[in-house]
């Protein structure tokens, strides 16, 4: 930041831009910038602003989404453009299912309309209602990216688009000096993604998890469930696995089992007054002692 302002008090905003460019080589977006996952990705207040400052509109009711035209009941809500559970029984990975380009935002009541249906059904039907309702919101216009087969096209398509959205924006705030964003780099910086391979192991432990709590009578959790701020709606956290009911539902406390390098959605849960769980075994001796010795002892079976 000293340097920053030392760079505008010398040769003003020219000079700022200039450093700028010294250290990232350009200012020109392009579509790796939005390989991250999650909502912790670097990018993903990128994709909200895009929502809020352009003309994003909802699928449900065709409006735009700029945060002057919502009231309290149509907060935006982070939606998976193709669901999470149809994602994962067709063998993708929690950094595929959590890609940034299949994030989009809609208002709640639209978000629950959809649930879990596929793109190839619910797109259809959103385009005849509200035409250009999706190139609004950055989707490739190609159906055949729209089926679960092609979903990985699907993600690089949109990023394609989101990059040139954000070109186009900083081109406006450039006001025509476009030569900031045409020098050409050394190297694309692309967003690292994390490997694969640890992140596959634990996805099964998860799903393993939730079999054996399913085996003690005791309902399923929510894989990856999102954890939102509850006055503003902002997304918080993903928890790997959740009860937000509490394992005895509305009778106990909300409990979440995190991967220990989810630092992120430790804190949010906890703060949330979930009871977290960072070690499986741990989490299994809380529910023989604690959850299914309550049942027990209440006499349910």
């Amino acid at each position: 930041m000293d340097q920053d302002l030392t760079a505008i008090n010398e040769g003003g905003l020219d000079r700022l831009l200039d450093t700028l460019r010294l250290w990232h080589g350009s200012f020109r977006v392009e579509p790796g910038n939005f390989t991250g996952w999650s909502l912790g990705a670097r990018f993903y207040p990128v994709l909200y602003m895009l929502t809020r400052m352009g003309e994003a509109r909802d699928w449900g009711t065709g409006l735009p989404l700029k945060a002057s035209l919502l009231g309290k009941m149509n907060r935006l809500e982070v939606h998976h453009v193709f669901p999470k559970s149809v994602l994962y029984k067709a063998g993708y990975r929690k950094s595929e299912v959590n890609a940034l380009a299949n994030f989009c935002f809609l208002t709640k009541d639209t978000n629950l309309q959809i649930s879990n249906r596929l793109p190839e059904e619910y797109f259809k039907k959103v385009e005849s209602e509200h035409p250009g309702a999706l190139s609004s919101q950055w989707i490739p216009a190609d159906p055949e990216l729209w089926s679960i087969a092609h979903f990985r096209e699907f993600l690089e398509a949109r990023k394609e688009l989101l990059a040139a959205e954000l070109n186009h924006r900083l081109e406006e705030l450039l006001h025509g000096e476009n030569h900031w964003l045409d020098v050409p780099r050394s190297a694309s910086p692309v967003e690292e993604v994390p490997a694969h391979d640890d992140q596959d192991i634990a996805d099964d432990g998860f799903v393993q998890l939730n079999d054996w709590v399913k085996a003690q009578g005791i309902p399923e959790g929510i894989p990856d469930m999102e954890l939102s701020d509850p006055h503003s709606g902002e997304p918080l956290a993903l928890l790997d696995l959740a009860w937000p009911l509490g394992l005895q539902e509305e009778l106990s406390q909300p409990v979440a089992v995190v991967a220990p390098d989810n630092r992120e959605a430790l804190v949010e849960a906890s703060k949330a007054g979930y009871r977290c769980f960072v070690d499986v075994e741990d989490f299994k001796r809380y529910v023989q002692l604690e959850a299914l010795g309550d049942l027990v002892g209440s006499g349910v079976n």
